[in-house]
């Protein structure tokens, strides 16, 4: 009698156990799929912001696969037919440019896959929301930034070389134009503008090395960028300018915490990618549970000089760095 007990209560315990296991295997199955096709995760703010992505998504129970196209655009539309293939719930996409991001919107488009745009933009398409820096007033503050020292300088009649990021992205011309707009107030003008392709150390250091050659009034230089800086620095130095030439950037590296107060750097526009990362997950995660969402989000950029960064530095490490310590 006690053994055929125990054989029933065995078999109702794995009767159990299955029915649990089925239902794990069930949740599993129900969890959300999101994706994120970014434009080149081996540059630090693009990483950053997968790291916010994948923060937030964790929080609220979704899985997220990262597809890199390591600035590709053969590789962004395998990527985008990838994640279309996997049936994901969502996509969030920060493109190569703002004319790639019309591709991507009408495939997604085609499958009734709704996206949210984290940066850089689109020329058009239906999307269901855009997270986005302010560009152009971020590049206006920090143009401010640079032209007070400047003036403090005595330098109002000197000029400025600028680095950019591809004009045919919106967030590039929104920097540009910023940017223009610090120095015309100030009545010191642009000595000329080059475009990264390869956002390389090469380019950057040959860009800023051509400016300084071609303007023999140049007395400083904007990096439309923050991961090359050393390339800026480097020909700065090799032309002999060091301590001459200033320079400013866009976005923000580790070492600036460090540099800006050395006044090594005088100064950066700092986006806040993590910041930015979970927003865009919270954003599509409200659309999902059929909440309505803002088409449009602009969040602020920090314009960070010696004057502030102690202030800010909890805030930087958080929402520029991405240090997350919870």
């Amino acid at each position: 009698m006690q053994i055929r007990k125990l054989l029933i209560f065995v078999f109702v315990m794995l009767f159990t156990l299955q029915g649990i296991a089925n239902d794990i295997n069930t949740l599993k199955q129900e969890k959300k799929q999101l994706a994120y096709i970014v434009s080149d995760s081996n540059i630090p703010f693009w990483n950053i912001m997968s790291r916010g992505i994948k923060s937030k998504a964790q929080d609220l129970d979704y899985e997220v696969t990262v597809y890199s196209a390591n600035n590709l655009l053969k590789t962004e539309l395998e990527n985008v037919i990838k994640s279309i293939k996997a049936k994901v719930d969502g996509i969030i996409i920060s493109p190569i440019s703002s004319s790639t991001a019309v591709t991507i919107l009408r495939l997604a488009e085609s499958v009734n896959i709704p996206v949210v745009i984290s940066d850089i933009g689109t020329d058009s398409g239906n999307y269901l929301s855009y997270i986005s820096s302010d560009n152009f007033q971020g590049a206006y503050e920090i143009g401010k930034v640079l032209t007070k020292k400047m003036q403090e300088m005595q330098l109002e009649n000197a000029s400025v070389g600028i680095i950019a990021i591809p004009q045919k992205r919106d967030n590039g011309k929104k920097r540009t134009a910023g940017f223009m707009k610090a120095l015309n107030e100030a009545g010191i003008k642009s000595s000329g503008l080059r475009q990264q392709v390869d956002f390389s150390y090469k380019e950057t250091y040959d860009h800023s090395l051509a400016l300084i050659k071609e303007d023999p009034s140049l007395r400083a230089l904007w990096l439309q960028g923050s991961n090359r800086y050393q390339g800026a620095l480097d020909a700065i130095a090799d032309t002999g300018k060091k301590g001459e030439i200033l320079l400013v950037c866009f976005d923000a590296e580790p070492e600036f915490m460090e540099m800006i107060p050395k006044s090594i750097l005088l100064g950066a526009a700092m986006q806040q990618p993590f910041l930015m990362g979970k927003k865009a997950v919270k954003v599509m995660d409200q659309h999902l549970k059929g909440k309505l969402v803002e088409k449009n989000i602009h969040l602020p950029i920090l314009a960070i000089s010696t004057k502030n960064i102690q202030i800010n530095r909890p805030l930087i490490e958080r929402n520029v760095l991405g240090i997350d310590k919870h």
